[in-house]
């Protein structure tokens, strides 16, 4: 398989990771309405875990798309 193929191939299921990773963000961004509750809820903390996810795609792409190129150039001419 060339070398361009595989390279578009690791682009396209990268860049469809992180659609499926970004949804939920883009979900949670919509502004909702509340009914008031009595006491708040005590879960908390969700914001440094979508910050990991997001430096680990970030992270992962990079390694991925500088995946060092080792391969030695084939000639196209016989």
């Amino acid at each position: 398989m060339p070398e361009g193929d595989r390279r578009m191939r690791k682009i396209a299921l990268l860049t469809a990771a992180l659609g499926l990773a970004a949804a939920p963000v883009g979900a949670l961004a919509g502004s909702r309405d509340t009914a008031p509750v009595e006491s708040g809820s005590e879960l908390g903390g969700t914001g440094g875990i979508l910050a990991a996810m997001g430096i680990a795609v970030v992270i992962a792409t990079v390694i991925l798309v500088t995946d060092g190129n080792d391969d030695p150039d084939l000639s196209v001419s016989n």
